[in-house]
Order: structure tokens, then C-alpha cells, then sequence
């Protein structure tokens, strides 16, 4: 798709808004992990290890690329939806650390030490919620057990309060070459609301730190549909951000889902914004980001033109993992930590989500997988079409038919009917051998990858999921 075509604000009707407002997944894995099963545990993982190790992979050994969860946060925010701790003890990271290198030591067992690895994330929770010394053990360890290759993308999420210019310094020497700040919104009221208050010029600061440094990239996170934010509250947000020029932009919907996030209980209902300020938001943060000169990559996410992602855009090598859009090619995925996700081989797993569970298995010298899926043939053709839309926006029917062995007009005939209510809405263009999403359409990518997803058409219940607008 031509990226010109792409870096232009969609034309939207209420119609359209009107179909498009509705749950549905973010795709950073297919099937998706609510789909995960109980009876995929420990086992299953270590078979799907030791086939890597033993190089009985259909294709080749694919990248390795590892998740670090560190769930520890002072404060709770009241919109967060990840595993966390909440606590002041800085001491309960020490025993967290003891354990996760004994989670290390189980995976590093079966596949042999030194494996190279291309990618590592320190996500949570508050990775800097650990101190400079305990991060400095923690990679260590992590260096001791495998090979953190050259060109390695290696980064960590900043929290702005729990950071400064010495520490940003720090974790250079440490080897990251990228940070993720958290900002969600600049304005005072929508920062109270949701329990989370960072000044402007403190984001500010880091942000020039940063690129004194020498960072390869630094990302933002935005959130809109938040409590007490209108229209005008996020545009002088978005403004904001443009000045501060970060290399890339991860723009979230907030989904309110009290009944499954406890912390979201605290928000008060009514000063949520209703649909129409939402739609209002999306739009014009979308108009304000590539008016700045951002190149919209895909859902959620905007980078400068001279962003390593923006070229993988540019050049069709963009791909997609648990953390979003990536320049790495298909990786597998060592999920490390409480309730982090894997993808080895043709599985996915996950630990388990509390301390206790998490402890007590490693400390028994077992892996913490308490779920996961062993993808069947029809979910790895479902997957390939999927991640081609979400990354290309295109999927080439010959491509996947000689991949698959399959026909397309054949094997997606109820999907491809599907498709011509969203070509009639402009999102889509159905070519004789091809699916290509439009320009417009890009904005809303993941609402054409739900028809392909086969677990979704058979579930009506979606409330599950943010929403597309």
C-alpha cells in the first residue's frame, strides 16, 4: 500500500462509525489469548522448547526474542489492565529476581545455553520500579544464559515518575537502546481522575535526556476515551506530544471493563466521555499526528519517517508480536515472569498470573505455565491472513494457497462475502487474487481481520475487548 495513500486522515460518515463501533481484538497474537486452555501446560511448552533446540522446525529456527514481566508499581492507575503489585516495599523485587532466574535456568536447561536472542522487552507493572542495582544483576543474569545478538532491540517501559536523567543514562550502560514513556494524557484533571499525575516538563525533561543519550528509538503511550477528557482537553495533548517528537506514538483506546480490571472500579462512570468525543479524539489526534509529520504505521501506532518502523512499513517488513508492531521477523517468544506470554513453534503459553502460583511452581523446579493453545491447521492459515492484513494490509491469495495448500476462494467463501459489506463501506478493495485494505480502511484494520477470525464468529459475546473507536 503506498504509504502517501495511507498518511491521509480518513473520511468517516456516522454510518461508518456506527459499524465500526464495537469490541474486538488488537491481534498481537492468533488466536487470540483469551482463547488459551488449561489443559496446555508445563508439558506441551517443554515439548515445543526442546523441537527448537533440536532444530526440528518446519522452516528453519526462527529469531528468539524474550519478555521480562516485572509487575511491581508504587501507585495504582486507575485505568491499568496489566498484572501488577501494588506495593511501596522496593525489598519484594529481590526475591522476584531470585525466582525469575530460576525461571531462566528451567528454559535455558532444555534449550542450551548461549541462545541468541534479537529482541528483549522489559514490560509490566513498572520495570523501573526496580533499583539501578537490581537491574544491572538482572541483565547480567540474562547476558550469562543467552546472547544478546548485535542490532538486538532492547528496551524497557519508563514510568515518568519513577525516572530521571542519571537513571535514563543508566540503562544505556546497561545495553537498551530503546524506551517506551508511559504519558496517557498532559491534562491535570484527566491525570487526577485516573490517579496518575506527571507534569509536562518532567516527560519534557526525560524525553531530551533521552535523546542526548543517543536512544535509537523512544515511544510515547497515549490514551483517549479516558475520564474527563473532551475533544479540546486531547488535542492540546497530542500537541503537546508532536513538540516533545518522540520516534514513535502508541495510541490506545481506553477500555472500561470494571467487572474484569478492579482498579477500574475507581473511575467514575459519568465522567467518561460518550462516543461521539471518542470518535472526536481518534479523529483528531489521527489529523494532528500526520499533520506533525507522522507516518501512521498501523493500528494504534505513528512514527516518524525516519523511524526503523516506519521503514519496515515502508518496505513490507513489518511484523507483529505481544508488544505490538515490530521490525523483527517472526520471533519465537520466551515469556519470562508472573503472567507473561510465550509464542514457541506453532504454541503459545502463559505463567501463571499470581505471585504465589508463580513461586511455588519455579521453586518446585517447574515451569509456571498454567495455560496456552497448540495451534491447529486451521488457526496457523488463519493466522497467516490475519498478521497480512494487520502488517500489509494486503493478503495475496497465491501466497497463502502455496504456504497452506488451500484455496482461498474456497476456504474463506463465507468470509469473503463477508468482506463486501466493508468494501461497500470503502474499507476494503476484493481484487481476483487478492484482499487489499484501502486507505480509510488502514485507520480500522483490525475490524477486516475479525471476519477471518473463526473463534470470533462463533462468539458473539466480545465485551471482552476494547473497541475499535
Amino acid at each position: 500500500m503506498d504509504q502517501s495513500a495511507i498518511d491521509q486522515v480518513p473520511v468517516l460518515t456516522e454510518a461508518m462509525l456506527r459499524r465500526l463501533d464495537r469490541p474486538g481484538p488488537r491481534y498481537t497474537s492468533y488466536p487470540t489469548a483469551d482463547r488459551f486452555v488449561e489443559a496446555f501446560g508445563a508439558e506441551a511448552y517443554v515439548g515445543a522448547l526442546a523441537q527448537r533446540a533440536s532444530g526440528a522446525t518446519v522452516g528453519g529456527v526462527p529469531p528468539l526474542s524474550l519478555y521480562l514481566h516485572i509487575p511491581f508499581c508504587e501507585s495504582v492507575c486507575y485505568y491499568c489492565a496489566c498484572n501488577k503489585v501494588i506495593t511501596k516495599h522496593h525489598e519484594r523485587a529481590a526475591e522476584y529476581l531470585e525466582v525469575l532466574a530460576q525461571e531462566v535456568a528451567l528454559n535455558v536447561a532444555v534449550l542450551g545455553r548461549g541462545q541468541a536472542v534479537s529482541q528483549l522487552h522489559l514490560g509490566g507493572g513498572t520495570p523501573t520500579f526496580l533499583s539501578d542495582d537490581e537491574l544491572t544483576g538482572l541483565m547480567a543474569m540474562l547476558r550469562e544464559n543467552f546472547r544478546i545478538a548485535p542490532g538486538a532491540e532492547v528496551s524497557i517501559e519508563v514510568d515518568p515518575r519513577t525516572a530521571s536523567p542519571e537513571r535514563l543514562r543508566h540503562f544505556a550502560a546497561l545495553g537498551f537502546n530503546r524506551l517506551s514513556f508511559g504519558v496517557q494524557d498532559f491534562d491535570a484533571a484527566v491525570q487526577q481522575a485516573v490517579h496518575r499525575v506527571q507534569p509536562f516538563e518532567s516527560v519534557r525533561e526525560l524525553m531530551r535526556a533521552a535523546r542526548e543519550i543517543g536512544f535509537e528509538s523512544i515511544n510515547a503511550d497515549l490514551i483517549y476515551g479516558l475520564p474527563k477528557q473532551t475533544p479540546e482537553s486531547f488535542t492540546r495533548t497530542v500537541s503537546q506530544i508532536a513538540e516533545l517528537r518522540p520516534d514513535r506514538i502508541a495510541l490506545y483506546s481506553y477500555a472500561h471493563l470494571p467487572q474484569r480490571f478492579k482498579p477500574q472500579r475507581r473511575i467514575v462512570v459519568e465522567q467518561l466521555p460518550p462516543p461521539e468525543h471518542r470518535v472526536a479524539m481518534l479523529g483528531g489526534a489521527i489529523a494532528g499526528f500526520i499533520g506533525h509529520g507522522y507516518a501512521y504505521i498501523g493500528m494504534d501506532h505513528f512514527a516518524l519517517p525516519t523511524d526503523a518502523l516506519a521503514a519496515a512499513k515502508r518496505q513490507g517488513r513489518l511484523h507483529r508480536n505481544f508488544q505490538g508492531y515490530s521490525t523483527q521477523p517472526d520471533c519465537d517468544l520466551i515469556g519470562l515472569g508472573v503472567s507473561s506470554i510465550g509464542r514457541m513453534g506453532a504454541t503459545y503459553s502463559q505463567n501463571a498470573k499470581t505471585l504465589d502460583e508463580y513461586y511455588d511452581a519455579v521453586r518446585q523446579g517447574q515451569f509456571p505455565i498454567v495455560r496456552g493453545l497448540a495451534l491447529t491447521r486451521d488457526d496457523l492459515v488463519r493466522r497467516a491472513v490475519v498478521m497480512a492484513l494487520m502488517c500489509q494490509g494486503r493478503v495475496e491469495f497465491e501466497s497463502i494457497e502455496l504456504a497452506h495448500l488451500i484455496s482461498m476462494r474456497e476456504y474463506f467463501r463465507a468470509e469473503l462475502d463477508e468482506l463486501t459489506e466493508l468494501q461497500e463501506m470503502g474499507l476494503v478493495a476484493l481484487e481476483p487474487g487478492a484482499v487489499q485494505v484501502t486507505a480509510t480502511g488502514w485507520f480500522f484494520v483490525r475490524a477486516v481481520a475479525m471476519v477471518f477470525d473463526k473463534h470470533l464468529r462463533a462468539d458473539k459475546v466480545r465485551e471482552r475487548f476494547s473497541r475499535i473507536i
